[in-house]
């Protein structure tokens, strides 16, 4: 058997499949285009894929022998889940294992954009530090404000719990409710509309899918407090990038701190990078050695398994085979 890995991986997870299949590593930093990707896969049996791999079916009818393809991340929206499953293709992820850290990182954006740490040591390295006066780069009060969490998923459930310790009031958006959340933190669940009107802080962690792209765009900016700050570690295309910058730009809001985009890596004449009261970080909600280790082992478990003809520890639910027309 033989396996393609995008990227490479510790040691340890490469030994793994190694063990089980003939591995060939993508040898460049950036992500292989999609002739790349078939190319290198031609004789594969599994991938091994990170989320700038699209797995789709033109992909997967240049490459028949393919059969397992394991991604290294817990949203698929880069894999055609019909097209594997009219393919035969088992696909797999990690869930779980990046939930505390991406949510660390979602409190980490919050503070810094709220308190201006950016905009504050910009400032001082600048020189422009030369006095000390009251309302030097004052920010936003954090404790006690009200956090809207729009998707209160496991990631949404862990800001959560960090927003109670800082005594935050907690409103939440789901298509079910949270009576965990609700006991434990005293989140209330909202419309949409209610929670943007409500909140101090929006905080999105909704997966990306055909009905949250461009859920949060001009209107839902609009029916925000010109003093709110909305934060995104979910996926770019669930905010307008563009309604975004005209909202910042015009003060219909007061920042966003932001590790995502619509499009990766941000172009560097995006016109948010204009922007002052914007934090933004390259994609790295998950990005610890020990996350990204454990990421990258249990994609190695899954697609071991997968070529062994055994079940993968996490794989993705595929919709129902459709038949050929």
């Amino acid at each position: 058997m033989r396996a393609l890995i995008s990227r490479d991986l510790p040691a340890k997870a490469l030994d793994t499949v190694r063990a089980v299949a003939e591995v060939s590593v993508w040898p460049h930093n950036r992500p292989p285009t999609a002739q790349e990707l078939v190319e290198h896969a031609a004789d594969a049996d599994g991938i091994l894929c990170l989320l700038t791999d699209r797995i789709d079916d033109a992909l997967l009818s240049a490459l028949p022998k393919l059969r397992i393809v394991s991604q290294m991340a817990v949203g698929v929206d880069n894999i055609d889940l019909q097209a594997c499953a009219n393919h035969g293709v088992a696909v797999g992820n990690t869930p779980g294992v990046l939930t505390d850290t991406t949510a660390d990182l979602a409190v980490a954006l919050l503070l810094a954009t709220a308190r201006r740490v950016c905009e504050g040591e910009r400032f001082l390295r600048a020189g422009e530090w030369t006095t000390w006066s009251p309302m030097l780069l004052a920010g936003a009060e954090v404790h006690g404000a009200t956090i809207g969490i729009v998707g209160m998923g496991r990631i949404g459930f862990e800001v959560a719990r960090r927003a109670a310790g800082f005594k935050m009031r907690i409103v939440y958006t789901s298509r079910s409710p949270k009576p965990d959340a609700e006991r434990l933190f005293g989140a209330e669940r909202r419309s949409l509309s209610e929670l943007l009107a409500e909140s101090d802080f929006v905080s999105v962690h909704t997966p990306l899918s055909s009905e949250t792209t461009g859920l949060i765009g001009a209107a839902e900016l609009a029916a925000m407090k010109p003093s709110a700050i909305l934060i995104n570690t979910a996926r770019g295309a669930v905010v307008s990038q563009r309604a975004l910058y005209d909202a910042l730009k015009n003060g219909r809001i007061s920042a966003a701190g932001l590790d995502v985009f619509e499009r990766e890596p941000i172009p560097m004449d995006d016109p948010l990078l204009t922007l002052p009261n914007v934090v933004m970080l390259p994609h790295i909600g998950s990005a610890t050695v020990a996350t990204r280790t454990r990421m990258a082992q249990i994609a190695a478990d899954n697609l071991a398994a997968g070529l062994q003809g055994l079940p993968m520890p996490h794989p993705v639910a595929l919709p129902v085979r459709m038949r050929a027309q």
